[in-house]
């Protein structure tokens, strides 16, 4: 999860507390973000290598099954981390990114650069669908 995020900490750790089942944990590892809002464009190439820095060890040290990821370029890295345990042969990592529901014309720049590498990209809207092939169309999710 992005370090700034804490609406997304707080959700999981509410959610987890619902969770009566007593063997279950859960680690919660936040990283840097590859570009805030607002950022200057020509910043975010630092930003980007700095995430990618931090993010490499934490996706090669934990080898996840699945990446599962939406919204900014938080999850660039990590997708890059998980598809380079995939090409060296070290893990098959699955990853799917889950477009914003408020992308109706066109894709994110993340869900573009992550559409020839990514296992499955999925649209809330049948006309992204139709316009990237390679994408799923779910429906609406809340």
């Amino acid at each position: 999860m992005a370090s700034s995020d804490s609406m997304s900490e707080y959700k999981i750790r509410e959610l987890e507390q619902g969770i009566t089942e007593s063997k279950h944990t859960y680690t919660i590892t936040k990283v840097p973000r590859s570009r805030e809002v607002r950022q200057a464009w020509f910043t975010t190439v630092f930003t980007t290598l700095y995430a990618a820095l931090y993010s490499f060890p934490v996706v090669f040290k934990s080898r996840p099954d699945l990446i599962l990821c939406n919204g900014p370029g938080t999850c660039i890295p990590l997708c890059v981390a998980g598809f380079i345990l995939r090409v060296l042969g070290v893990k098959r990592v699955q990853i799917v990114y889950v477009e914003s529901m408020c992308r109706v014309e066109t894709l994110s720049l993340s869900a573009k650069i992550l559409y020839y590498f990514a296992d499955h990209l999925l649209v809330q809207w049948p006309s992204l669908q139709h316009k990237y092939p390679r994408t799923r169309y779910i429906g609406r999710i809340v």
